[in-house]
């Protein structure tokens, strides 16, 4: 009948009332309703080829766009080869140091069944009319995002940002040039890192998509990573450097009771007036957390990577799962935190 449709797909979690949240073979997750639910049947598993996954991929795209794969990611792109491979590079270099960092914490990383989809446009315009999508009017003001639905990260060709006609680059390493070269070079490769850090997280059991994991780790953890280093063609390779236009805005934007706000909900990072404040907040907790209580802050990643997408969130609920972690309430840490802070100026 019009408007019916069949789909190959993973049941990640059956509600209650019958209706399915599935993770579909390009590893978009999807919730069905169950009056939207004609009929099911159970299949034999039979993994995405990798070359499947990119034409599934490609029929989405505009017209244009190539694809090559590298260890673990498959990139999706419009623009020159040569800066589609600097993005890979920076993202493989990101995924093997995100990895050694969480297994030497304690904290054993899975790998993805599938290859990490990364989409690369050519220019902003035709990143921003596709990321409206996704995005909404937010989409001019972000030079790259991760999509928790479609399990993506969607960015474009940064060498270019300036809008000024360019040739296109012949190496990997001068697109990396030309990258470093701008202005606004450490906030371009700081958001590149970010948000394919949040993919990593996403997909390497650090958390899990969709399930009630607090704003303020998944965006701290993604900030502790972010910090760019300019000193190399490369553009980044710390971990755990002091970011300084984070620390700079939490140490002018302190008040009494912003621990507990940012552990308690997530909605100070949804106001516009608040948001970059609860992002400076997070990166310094998840720092301080990092530093001085890292077997305890690991301990509380494995206890949320455990939670079911979906499942029950609330504000009691996660001050209780905060204090059981690390021995006290959100207030107790203020002052600490605010003291270390200080000390990394």
């Amino acid at each position: 009948q019009s408007g019916r449709r069949q789909a190959d797909a993973t049941v990640l979690v059956e509600a209650l009332d019958g209706g399915l949240l599935i993770e579909l073979p390009d590893q978009r997750l999807e919730i069905i309703d169950r009056a939207a639910l004609v009929a099911r049947r159970a299949l034999a598993a039979a993994p995405v080829a990798d070359n499947d996954l990119g034409r599934q991929i490609a029929g989405e795209l505009p017209p244009g766009f190539r694809q090559f794969s590298t260890k673990h990611y498959l990139i999706c792109y419009d623009t020159s080869r040569a800066y589609a491979q600097w993005c890979g590079a920076l993202f493989e270099r990101l995924h093997d140091a995100f990895t050694n960092f969480w297994q030497q914490a304690g904290f054993e990383v899975s790998r993805p069944g599938q290859p990490l989809v990364v989409v690369v446009f050519s220019d902003r315009q035709r990143y921003e009319q596709h990321a409206g999508r996704d995005l909404g009017a937010a989409a001019d003001r972000v030079v790259g995002y991760y999509n928790l639905l479609s399990n993506r990260v969607t960015t474009f060709d940064l060498s270019g940002s300036d809008a000024l006609a360019r040739q296109p680059a012949r190496s990997a390493g001068r697109a990396g040039l030309e990258i470093l070269a701008s202005p606004e070079a450490a906030g371009l490769v700081a958001t590149l890192v970010h948000e394919a850090t949040h993919q990593m997280a996403f997909n390497g059991g650090l958390h899990r998509r969709l399930a009630p994991v607090p704003l303020w780790v998944s965006e701290g953890v993604a900030m502790y990573f972010e910090t760019p280093d300019l000193a190399s063609e490369r553009g980044w390779r710390a971990i755990g450097t002091v970011n300084r236009p984070r620390l700079e805005k939490f140490l002018a934007g302190q008040r009494e009771g912003w621990l507990e706000e940012i552990v308690r909900d997530d909605e100070s990072f949804r106001r516009a007036d608040e948001a970059l404040d609860a992002y400076s907040r997070a990166w310094a907790l998840t720092y301080f957390l990092m530093q001085t209580r890292r077997e305890s802050f690991v301990a509380y990643l494995r206890a949320l990577s455990q939670k079911e997408p979906l499942s029950e969130d609330d504000p009691e609920i996660r001050l209780r799962e905060f204090v059981a972690a690390f021995g006290g309430p959100p207030k107790a840490f203020e002052e600490p935190v605010a003291k270390f802070m200080a000390r990394l100026q």
